[in-house]
């Protein structure tokens, strides 16, 4: 009964036996009974178990999946950008013109792409839970956690050999132990053309009707050979229907709808505004940057896009949290389990809701003083990332592994090492502009005769400051960031590189208010929220998915169009409105068709779906998830949510808010007729 108590809660006036389509559920704890009472599918183990190890983690943001036997990769074309800008050059500008490797040869190697596939999960609550000691201060407690959290994952990577990685769910009330089966050796196979990739560009973003190709092809590689993997999606040869029960699996980055009313309000009136601000700032830099001619738009354009496409996501998330009605719901939710709680438990609720709350008052006074040093707000920089990387890999290898900072685990080490002696470009022009701009936004928000300000100028404008730190620096060069590195500390305090030397300047402050997110903010939360989340499993069981943590998770929904503006707008757009849109906004960049496309109308077949939205609950991180039917076939690849849709980092709606893919039927129409691509299309059809 209290189950039906809390549905009638979450869905408003829908009946007791009603489900909503929410959740991104772990895989280890599905929702087979929900999914069996609403559409009659029985989710089998094994089902499962195929669309796990046929799903994969793109590092660098998002998420794809196995699409041959023969180790082929299918994502959005905007999770490979950086990729493809790392392998163009101004003389072969494979962002712009797109590409396509014939043969196996001809494939292009990634210089520090690392993709995950996730082998097994295992549960080590009690374990993490154990190290803490009831009364521990904060601190203690911290130190406490970190330290047994770290031994977990050397032990299960060394005796594993898999990638191993503790991930905190439901804020702290529970922690499962993710192992991955790693490929670093990641070759570029297809990328079209960015005027089709992003076709709309920023205008369409988080819109529908949507006509992106947003679609790239990779290879993963072992031993120089092609992975061999037993696990991969088949194509359906008719895709989505209108009404059809479809799943995604993917790796959704962050959501908050398990956060209470205190922390939300400091997303509004903080965190939000500060974030807008930066992006905001950064976005009119890239563009001026990108404005100065062919080549500057080049470097700018994937930085561009990802800023974009943050300071709108986060500027629909704050219009959220400024409408008066999420927060009644939020309220009504956490009231209504709170009502099915004894009066010793809704007392425990209300001292950790308590404690949170006082952890927010705490934050206020330092949170963007963290952002902006320690997060690294204040210089934006490749070369500055990697110097503090270099610094701080010296300092932290000197410690025992279970005190050092978690990005330095023995766990993490390979990793970060791949990323560190990356040998991707390096741009002078667009470095120094990037740095200058932070730089100046970091006095902007902290004023002139800040004592930051003051030490990290020394004395300097931004712009003569940034130009002795570029000028200066040596760390483009791979070469000298290993020999920094495998001289040890030594070879650092002699180092009179000017980016090292501000990293290490630095470096006291940015440790300080990194300690004191963790002590007085992150460990205060993490017991509170495990109250909270224990009081959920006892009143409700497990029927909550966890907060999204950027690790799979399993979404349905069914395929189905919205009405907005008092428009019916269907579920899917077709090659033939995809023209219609262009002629429409008269093939103005970011609507532009390429030239194959315009040249090849007369191939296609008008009336092929090519986008389509289903009510299943996606995230930033799902771009690049697959899309599948009930026998767990490919149908198409999520790339996008609509404006609605925007509001679900904090509840979750089905009415309007859609998640926007690529259909498979359009994948193949294109590749066939407008590509040079038979063999790709061959290997995607299963023909040897």
């Amino acid at each position: 009964m209290r189950l039906a108590i809390w549905a009638v809660l979450c869905v408003g006036v829908l009946p007791m036996s009603a489900w909503s389509d929410e959740g991104m559920w772990l895989l280890n704890d599905p929702p087979t009974q929900r999914l069996k009472e609403k559409y009659g599918f029985e989710l089998t183990p094994q089902w499962l178990d195929h669309a796990r190890l046929a799903s994969i983690r793109f590092n660098n943001g998002g998420s794809g999946s196995f699409v041959s036997a023969n180790g082929l990769i299918l994502t959005n074309h905007h999770i490979a950008a950086d990729s493809v800008q790392q392998l163009s050059t101004p003389e072969r500008d494979l962002y712009r013109t797109g590409f396509y490797a014939k043969t196996l040869a001809d494939e292009l190697k990634c210089p520090d792409l690392e993709l995950n596939v996730l082998r097994d999960i295992e549960d080590v609550t009690e374990k993490v839970n154990a190290a803490v000691k009831t009364g521990m201060p904060p601190a203690e407690a911290f130190a406490a956690r970190r330290g047994v959290i770290a031994n977990i994952e050397k032990e299960s990577l060394e005796r594993t050999k898999l990638r191993s990685d503790v991930v905190t769910l439901y804020q702290g009330g529970v922690y499962h132990l993710y192992r991955y089966q790693k490929y670093t050796d990641i070759r570029l196979v297809f990328a079209p053309e960015s005027a089709i990739g992003e076709f709309g560009g920023d205008t369409d973003n988080f819109e529908f009707p949507r006509h992106g190709f947003d679609v790239s092809f990779f290879r993963a590689y072992e031993q120089d050979k092609p992975v061999q993997s037993a696990h991969y999606l088949t194509w359906s040869k008719v895709g989505p229907k209108d009404g059809d029960l479809v799943f995604v699996t993917g790796h959704p980055g962050t959501t908050n709808r398990l956060e209470t009313l205190a922390k939300l309000k400091h997303r509004r009136d903080v965190t939000l505004p500060y974030n807008l601000d930066r992006l905001r700032a950064q976005e009119a830099m890239l563009s001026q940057f990108g404005g100065r001619g062919p080549e500057q738009a080049r470097q700018a354009a994937t930085y561009l896009h990802s800023v974009a496409n943050a300071r709108k996501a986060f500027s629909g998330q704050y219009q959220g949290l400024l409408d008066p009605g999420i927060f009644r719901r939020k309220i009504e939710i956490d009231g209504g389990m709170i009502q099915l709680a004894s009066s010793e438990q809704r007392d425990e609720a209300q001292k950790a809701e308590a404690r949170i709350a006082e952890a927010q008052r705490k934050l206020r006074t330092f949170e963007i003083e963290h952002s902006l040093i320690e997060r690294g707000d204040a210089f934006r920089s490749e070369l500055f990332t990697i110097a503090r990387h270099i610094l701080r890999l010296n300092t932290e290898l000197s410690r025992p592994n279970p005190e050092r900072l978690r990005e330095y685990r023995d766990s993490n080490l390979d990793s970060l090492k791949q990323t560190l002696y990356s040998p991707a470009p390096s741009y002078p022009e667009l470095e120094r502009t990037r740095l200058q701009q932070s730089l100046s936004f970091m006095a902007e928000r902290l004023g002139g005769e800040h004592p930051l300000v003051v030490k990290i100028l020394a004395g300097k404008s931004p712009a003569a400051r940034v130009a002795e730190l570029i000028e200066g620096t040596k760390l483009a060069d791979v070469a000298e960031r290993k020999r920094l590195v495998d001289g040890g500390m030594k070879a650092v305090d002699d180092s009179r590189d000017p980016m090292l030397l501000l990293a290490r300047l630095i470096d006291r402050e940015a440790r300080a208010v990194r300690k004191r997110m963790e002590d007085e903010v992150e460990e205060v939360e993490r017991q509170g929220y495990a109250v909270l989340a224990n009081l959920r499993f006892k009143v409700l069981g497990r029927n909550v998915s966890p907060d999204a943590t950027f690790t799979l998770r399993l979404a349905f929904g069914v395929v189905k169009g919205y009405r907005v503006d008092g428009e019916n707008l269907p579920f899917h757009t077709t090659f033939e409105s995809l023209f219609k849109r262009a002629e429409q906004m008269e093939n103005r960049t970011p609507f532009a068709l390429p030239k194959r496309w315009i040249d090849g109308k007369s191939k296609l077949d008008l009336k092929t779906p090519m986008n389509f939205v289903s009510t299943a609950d996606t995230i930033g991180g799902n771009s690049g998830s697959p899309v599948l039917n009930r026998e767990g076939e490919f149908i198409g690849i999520n790339f996008d949510r609509n404006r609605h849709g925007l509001v679900r980092n904090f509840v979750y709606t089905e009415e309007q808010a859609r998640h926007i893919s690529v259909h498979c039927r359009a994948i193949l129409e294109a590749l066939t007729q407008l590509y040079d691509c038979s063999e790709l299309v061959r290997e995607l059809s299963g023909v040897k």
